[in-house]
């Protein structure tokens, strides 16, 4: 009997070794500040039907040839956090601020900031958030925590520009998932609309979902262990970071857009955060596009379509 004991004692210890490693390496793949292997040559981040290589060159040279402001402010925990203001060509209220992706920074919001720029007439701010480009931190906080530090960047905007201010917030995969977060708070009157493009519903979720897909893994029990982990080393848990239910409390307008082949956060994602957003809204499908590639599958359209939404709510 004392055999048998002591046997599933230390099989219990080992399967919880195992377990603490996995979340810890899951940890350092996802969350942690670090080069993201797995994304290199991803193919659920092409979008081969398109070749969008020539105009993001030129809208490289575009953000290149512009004068960019470089501001800074500080966040709740003391992190130095970068951002890059463009003002519009003629003098104006209307202002975006831009939410960049997963592991990439403001700068490589160009094309946005173009068309916000130079077609919408808009000032634009793009932030390097947390743990990426050159804002501080040593994770990613998947919307969570930057939240809050868009709530900083509004107030900036309207310290800069004056209470007659008029502000949109785009954002792109977690960046949309971060303003969608972020419409759920106690915003300043001048915050107007927000656009969505490609967020997920939670970083739970979101990461349940990669789990399977690239390591064939259920959620339970490492998605639950890695959230610990988090909550002890970046303070906040996957759980927490919802954009479902941040999206729920809003009063805010949204626009959410999403490609019909996206593969990377899973197109049935857009759907719940419609059905969830109990504010004016509409939902953008663009087909045959897959993840962050709407806006380059139907530059025309998008547009379009962005300018007259936001152009409800801004004049």
């Amino acid at each position: 009997m004392k055999t048998v004991l002591m046997s599933l004692v230390l099989l219990v210890l080992f399967l919880a070794g195992v377990l603490v490693v996995a979340s810890l390496y899951f940890y350092d793949v996802a969350i942690k500040r670090s080069k993201k292997d797995f994304l290199v040559d991803n193919e659920d981040l092409k979008n081969p039907e398109n070749n969008q290589e020539a105009t993001q060159r030129e809208r490289w040279d575009w953000l290149a040839g512009q004068t960019l402001e470089l501001w800074q402010i500080t966040s709740e925990e003391g992190l130095n956090l970068v951002g890059y203001y463009l003002a519009a060509g003629s003098p104006t209220s209307k202002t975006v601020i831009l939410a960049h992706g997963y592991t990439s920074q403001g700068h490589d919001m160009e094309s946005f900031a173009w068309f916000y720029r130079d077609i919408l007439g808009f000032n634009v701010l793009m932030p390097d958030a947390r743990g990426h480009g050159q804002s501080q931190g040593d994770y990613i906080g998947f919307g969570w925590h930057e939240r809050k530090d868009y709530v900083l960047w509004i107030q900036r905007i309207i310290d800069k520009l004056g209470d007659d201010v008029q502000i949109a917030l785009h954002g792109i995969s977690m960046g949309g998932a971060t303003v969608m977060m972020v419409s759920g708070e106690e915003l300043p009157s001048q915050v107007k609309v927000i656009v969505e493009d490609c967020g997920y519903t939670s970083a739970y979720e979101e990461l349940a979902y990669q789990l399977k897909r690239m390591y064939k893994l259920p959620p339970f029990p490492i998605l639950p262990a890695t959230s610990v982990v988090a909550k002890l080393r970046a303070g906040y848990s996957l759980y927490e970071a919802s954009a479902l239910k941040q999206v729920e409390k809003t009063h805010l307008p949204v626009l959410f857009i999403h490609g019909d082949d996206d593969r990377f956060v899973p197109t049935e994602m857009v759907y719940r955060l419609y059905e969830a957003c109990q504010s004016e809204k509409e939902i953008y499908i663009v087909q045959g596009a897959g993840h962050g590639h709407a806006y380059g599958t139907d530059r025309t359209a998008y547009v379009q379509k962005v300018g007259d939404f936001v152009g409800r709510f801004i004049n």
